[in-house]
């Protein structure tokens, strides 16, 4: 049963005293007072509010029974608290009870309001909490069919709707950019699950449809409040999934795709698992002793291109579609020059641009992270 507290009872005495004058006191179920408008009658027992708790009753006290109580009670009414039935203690107006009575059940109402709104905030917490949590370990592969389709249950999620990750990563966070951005979605996307990653990146679990819609209309900034900008936050679309029981590796591509982006787009604030789908599914390859094995040739030419120069280079060219013209014009470089560049890669390795297998040794080693 939910007891009444300190910050409670002050938020009560605080609220009632803006609609009456009197004081007002908050006593918990032994009559103990736990917040007041006058400070001094703090943690003191109210015998008032003890009759009023066990009567589940009006207490009225005039001073001549306030003098009889040795002053452990002031003038005043007492009225007990209640919620759902269960009684959580008292509330008191100091005066005399003739003059207070009048709105004696007003104020009782506001502090019954004020603490139905708490416990409603509460639960409203606790579910987020405890579905945040799930949405986390569902992403991570911590849960097996069951746990998933029974917690899809409880939070009434449907297991079989086609959903899609989406990562907002925030570039310069502070608490209050992260609070505004989670107080956003929730408001504007209110049946799409999210979730806080980290301190400065939110995941939603976005409906695949209405993804759908607004990157083809380009309109994916509506996903974040209107004040906040491009240089702001990056955006990262993962894979098209059609099943909760599947969404795991939704997350795992959108997260890749946010990697590349963040290494080979770092301009862009938008990053599509679509647009990049090989070096993100190769991802998973990078530091393995299979990628290792593949770039033995390449060890030379990081050996020997200090510079970076023809590591840029391959990487542009590849980034370019191979294109020797675009490539050229994006390195600002003759084309010319990019034809001695690229043949000194392939005097250096050994690989050349007209073998298939060569040319996809040379590009993954501008995708993996090696």
């Amino acid at each position: 049963m939910i007891k009444l507290n300190t910050a409670i009872a002050q938020k009560i005495v605080q609220r009632t005293m803006k609609i009456i004058e009197n004081s007002v006191n908050v006593m918990d179920e032994n009559g103990i007072i736990i917040a007041s408008g006058n400070p001094s009658r703090l943690n003191q027992k109210h015998t008032g509010a003890v009759l009023a708790i066990r009567k589940n009753e009006m207490i009225e006290i005039d001073a001549e029974l306030a003098e009889k109580w040795n002053f452990e009670a002031q003038p005043g009414i007492n009225l007990p608290i209640t919620y759902l039935g269960n009684t959580l203690g008292a509330i008191g107006i100091s005066g005399i009870p003739e003059q207070v009575k009048p709105y004696a059940e007003l104020v009782k109402m506001t502090a019954e309001l004020i603490i139905e709104q708490y416990i409603l905030l509460e639960k409203e917490r606790w579910d987020r909490r405890y579905k945040e949590e799930f949405v986390l370990q569902l992403l991570r592969g911590k849960l097996d069919e069951n746990n998933i389709r029974e917690q899809a249950d409880l939070f009434s999620l449907e297991l079989n709707t086609s959903r899609i990750v989406v990562i907002i990563k925030l570039l310069h966070p502070t608490t209050d950019k992260l609070q505004r951005l989670v107080t956003y979605l929730e408001q504007f996307n209110a049946k799409q699950p999210l979730a806080v990653l980290s301190p400065d990146q939110v995941i939603l679990l976005a409906d695949t449809e209405d993804m759908r819609l607004l990157i083809e209309h380009k309109q994916l900034g509506k996903l974040l409040p209107p004040d906040f900008h491009h240089q702001d936050y990056k955006i990262a679309v993962g894979a098209y999934t059609e099943s909760l029981l599947t969404l795991q590796h939704s997350y795992q591509t959108a997260v890749s795709t946010l990697n590349y982006g963040l290494k080979n787009f770092p301009k862009k604030s938008l990053y599509f698992f679509e647009e990049h789908k090989l070096p993100v599914l190769l991802d998973n390859l990078s530091y393995s002793w299979q990628a290792k094995k593949l770039l033995v040739p390449l060890q030379t030419l990081y050996t020997q291109d200090e510079n970076h120069t023809l590591r840029k280079t391959l990487k542009q060219y590849f980034l370019s579609n191979c294109d020797l013209l675009l490539t050229s014009e994006t390195l600002f470089i003759h084309v010319n020059t990019l034809r001695y560049r690229l043949n000194k890669i392939e005097r250096i390795t050994g690989l050349s641009f007209n073998k298939i297998d060569d040319k996809f040794i040379l590009y993954l080693s501008t995708v993996l992270q090696y």
